[in-house]
């Protein structure tokens, strides 16, 4: 990896004409706004079909891409859906937010049109890539139906044949025409997901992916293969995942997730994860893990438990898994996000790894964190690292410097050597902070670019009801905006030359 720069833009908050950003016209236009604007990389965040709480770390599938993401616009131009029918849907009133309730009402029918007008079976392209994707989308599509069949509840409220997975009770579902309707959305994801990345790749810039550690309860992968998790008999969690408390969460936060069973996945020369991350190493350029400190030691709650308070640290895989991963998938480009409580032996894990940790400005001026602050202030960046003003779950540079004491603030001004900047404007040296850095990659929020305060935060943890919302607007992506961030990565010898033209 070379000196380079990159934007975290989510594919949710692409603008677009149909309540949320997805593969349309609108994410050609945004790589090609990435490569003016001198970028050599777009980090995304999962790209999963989101559940609960519309979390793209909380997904049906780990495999399976998310129906919201697909083009209407192309569909259109297919001819399985006209113009009319999709403007006539209501996807809400406010272009900058997604309203999922909405989408979900909206979305799904005028896909089911699609389907039902594409003779699929009769579509070589469809067939070829069921046959090829048979390993997880048998499960993921039965999996999917049967949960549309009792009313969107999770399996284990499903009738006991079907929740154990009893072969009798599935072989009779397996031909139902929502299993097909499943497979069709799958296959309009990946083929436009292709289209999107291959295009992206030949005008320069390469895509950082995003693999959560852990799984939903209420997904395929817990349902079809209990026994890769801590579940009982009856198939309930044994113990789930959360972190515990520490300056940011008294309580800690239980995350509810089923925990993995090592033993198993090491006696199967991790077979599973082996399939996971190629998976990803075949749909995106970089794959950032995230939770990398989990792979060290992961911190176990007690299924039932009303908090995280009363949960213990495990031991986990350590460095075999990733060993085992190159030995068989070759190396990749990974970052590990190995933020959170680290320990010193986290700290070896990602250094036996070789992968580039991660390094978070708003992190350097904790007060509350003395011990390892300095780690995040940036003239303490090492080259293989990944560096950032914030990440999804942080607030915007505006944001945060609202919200902190005064006194951290001082430190800021202390730090840039900067006592006129109005506060409103602090954002740009803070950008030029991160990218004068050693670190070879750096990656700054679109949001913090705009210089938007907490209205643009993507996500707060432990919150659900208004994450994961926030859009572009197409006017925003505007020509200023371009030539600033492309002088600052000049500046900075972050610059993608390429010429222009696709290479």
């Amino acid at each position: 990896m070379n000196r380079a720069a990159g934007i975290l833009l989510p594919i949710t908050s692409l603008p677009s004409r149909y309540g949320v950003g997805c593969f349309s016209q609108s994410a050609y236009d945004f790589v090609d706004w990435l490569r003016d604007a001198g970028q050599s990389y777009w980090q995304i965040l999962p790209l999963c079909p989101t559940g609960y709480g519309d979390s793209p770390y909380q997904s049906f599938s780990t495999f399976a891409g998310n129906p919201y993401f697909i083009s209407l616009e192309a569909l259109i131009d297919e001819g399985v859906l006209t113009r009319a029918e999709c403007d006539a849907a209501d996807f809400g009133g406010d272009p900058g937010r997604v309203d999922y309730e909405k989408l979900y009402r909206a979305r799904y029918p005028l896909l089911r049109k699609a389907w039902e007008r594409s003779h699929m079976a009769g579509n070589p392209d469809c067939q070829a890539f069921i046959a090829e994707n048979r390993w997880w989308l048998d499960d993921y599509a039965l999996f999917m139906a049967l949960k549309d069949r009792f009313g969107g509840a999770p399996w284990t409220r499903w009738p006991e044949d079907l929740r154990l997975r009893r072969d009798a009770a599935l072989d009779g579902c397996r031909l139902s025409s929502e299993v097909e309707f499943q497979q069709y959305m799958q296959f309009q994801f990946f083929r436009q997901w292709r289209a999107l990345k291959d295009y992206a790749n030949r005008r320069g810039i390469r895509i950082i992916g995003d693999i959560p550690i852990y799984v939903a309860m209420d997904s395929a992968d817990a349902w079809a293969h209990p026994e890769l998790f801590q579940l009982d008999g009856d198939c309930l969690p044994t113990a789930v995942a959360g972190c515990p408390p520490d300056g940011f969460s008294a309580a800690g936060q239980l995350w509810g997730n089923p925990l993995y069973r090592w033993d198993y996945h090491r006696e199967t020369g991790y077979a599973w994860w082996l399939s996971r991350l190629g998976h990803c190493f075949r749909l995106y350029d970089v794959t950032r893990i995230d939770h990398f400190r989990g792979f060290d030691a992961y911190y176990s709650i007690p299924y039932g438990s009303a908090g995280a308070i009363h949960g213990h640290w495990e031991k986990g895989p350590g460095p075999e898994l990733f060993r085992r991963a190159e030995e068989v998938l070759g190396r990749h480009e990974v970052i590990a996000e190995d933020l959170g409580y680290v320990t010193d032996s986290v700290r070896q894990l990602v250094q036996a790894s070789g992968f580039p940790g991660m390094k978070v400005l708003e992190f350097a001026f904790d007060a509350r964190d003395t011990g390892s602050a300095s780690d995040y202030l940036p003239h303490n960046y090492t080259e293989n690292a990944a560096a950032y003003t914030g990440t999804h779950d942080n607030e915007t540079l505006t944001g945060w410097l609202s919200s902190i004491t005064d006194g951290e603030r001082q430190a800021v001004r202390d730090y840039l050597c900067d006592q006129r900047t109005p506060q409103q404007e602090l954002y740009r040296p803070l950008i030029a902070l991160v990218m004068r850095s050693a670190a070879r990659l750096c990656v700054v929020p679109m949001q913090d670019y705009m210089g938007l305060d907490n209205r643009g935060r993507m996500n707060t943890p432990s919150t659900v009801g208004s994450n994961w919302t926030w859009r572009l607007r197409a006017s925003d992506l505007s020509p200023e905006l371009r030539d600033s961030v492309r002088r600052t990565a000049l500046l900075y010898g972050r610059a993608n030359r390429q010429e222009d033209g696709i290479s």
